[in-house]
């Protein structure tokens, strides 16, 4: 695909549904008793995966475009798997699936594309083995296959190092089916969906501290109830077009029902301290997701720091601002953002070398990158590595560039926004 410099971005987008809340909430219907309607699910590669492996455990689940109706079978009715159950592409559903198949009355195996079977699986192994769970990595490199057998789980208190909400999520939805009571702490809270999706399907969910730091605790649980969920618009969506309307001179765009979590909304806090000019309009679902619009304007933006506690608010989001770090006066500096390591790709090196090749001034940390903003950048060819979020925020950069950008591999945006280009494009017009 070959993308070259815009005129102005301007008017309405209704961003797609939230990836993690879509993946939530077709996992927890599945495991309901009765019926749930989702409404505003993404039907991108990675939830659609999440659905596949729930059809292939025995539950009706009918999908028609953003609508989605599930007859769940209930915590301890899943069936067993005929196969394999393929991931694909999703981590989300790796990583949350171990913690519901360590649980079940039979055996399972759960496998990915490359780029799963890459991806570190250690970090939901060990705190569900010691919660009695039964998992081995098959090829011996703690990564996807992974074998599961079902066994009898016990509540823990897992002290997690890192700030990760499938880790988090995984280790909860064991504790629903562990006796007595499963805590995890983690040193900065992350993104919190499960802790409030469960709530809305009738379990029992306590927050607060413990020690100083973040703690989530769920109970051993019978039932499951069906629900109705309403899924607001992706932020990780939204952030390119924030980024794209703060670089474009002219610009000035509205995106409609944006998820506006407070474990997610840092890109909009970073990106206003690089002086981006967003508004939050219309604030609504304060109680269960608080969605909002977003009125962007362009702005000229200038450099800043990126890092502690504000990681897991933006870790998706990183790449695109490396994008507008580029496009900003002075230097930019990300850093305590490791993870973005083993993500579907290395993303500090692969953004690292795209920018450089479209010009601009940027060195790979150990934690994140250093970007020296305002060279001119130019044209080329950059890879993907077929990371959906790199496509996109090199789609985003040949807003600004002299010259043509071609992306190797544009189709894998699908994973997570398969009207990214369309939308894009209904913009530029």
């Amino acid at each position: 695909m070959h993308l070259s410099a815009s005129t102005p971005l301007r008017g309405s987008l209704v961003i797609s549904g939230d990836k993690s809340i879509s993946h939530r909430a077709v996992m927890f219907g599945s495991l309901a008793t009765g019926t749930t309607e989702i409404e505003g699910f993404l039907p991108g590669e990675d939830c659609l995966s999440t659905i596949r492996c729930f059809r292939s455990m025995g539950v009706r689940i009918e999908q028609r475009g953003s609508s989605v109706t599930i007859l769940g079978r209930g915590l301890r009715e899943l069936m067993p798997p005929a196969e394999a159950l393929d991931c694909g592409n999703s981590g989300t559903t790796t990583r949350l699936l171990s913690g519901v198949l360590a649980a079940q009355r039979f055996s399972s195996v759960l496998t990915g594309d490359a780029s799963i079977q890459r991806r570190p699986m250690k970090r939901v192994i060990t705190p569900l083995c010691a919660m009695g769970a039964d998992i081995k990595s098959i090829s011996g490199n703690d990564c996807a296959p992974l074998s599961i057998r079902g066994k009898q789980l016990y509540g823990v208190h897992f002290n997690s190092p890192i700030a990760s909400a499938q880790v988090k999520s995984a280790v909860l939805l064991a504790g629903l089916y562990a006796s007595g009571q499963t805590t995890v702490t983690e040193p900065a809270l992350s993104r919190d969906h499960t802790e409030r999706m469960l709530r809305a399907f009738g379990a029992k969910v306590s927050t607060g501290s413990f020690e100083g730091r973040p703690a989530v605790t769920v109970s051993e649980t019978e039932n499951l109830y069906g629900t109705e969920i309403s899924v607001p618009g992706d932020i990780s969506s939204a952030a390119f077009f924030l980024v794209g309307a703060s670089i474009v001179p002219g610009s000035e765009v509205v995106l409609r029902n944006v998820g506006i979590n407070l474990t997610r909304d840092g890109v909009i806090s970073a990106l206003r301290a690089m002086g981006a000019k967003i508004e939050v309009l219309d604030v609504r679902n304060e109680d269960s997701e608080p969605a909002a619009d977003l009125l962007v304007r362009y702005a000229p933006l200038h450099g800043t720091e990126i890092g502690g506690e504000l990681i897991p608010r933006l870790i998706d989001e990183l790449p695109v601002l490396a994008v507008a770090a580029a496009c900003a006066e002075g230097r930019t500096v990300i850093r305590d953002a490791a993870e973005l390591k083993v993500k579907e790709s290395n993303r500090i090196h692969t953004m690292a070398e795209g920018l450089s090749r479209l010009g601009a001034k940027v060195a790979e940390t150990e934690d994140g990158l250093m970007i020296d903003g305002g060279a001119a950048l130019h044209g080329g060819e950059v890879e993907s590595y077929l990371d959906h979020r790199v496509a996109m925020s090199f789609a985003i950069l040949s807003l600004v560039t002299d010259g043509e950008v071609k992306i190797t591999h544009p189709e894998c945006v699908n994973i997570s926004a398969p009207t990214f280009y369309e939308d894009l494009e209904s913009l530029r017009n």
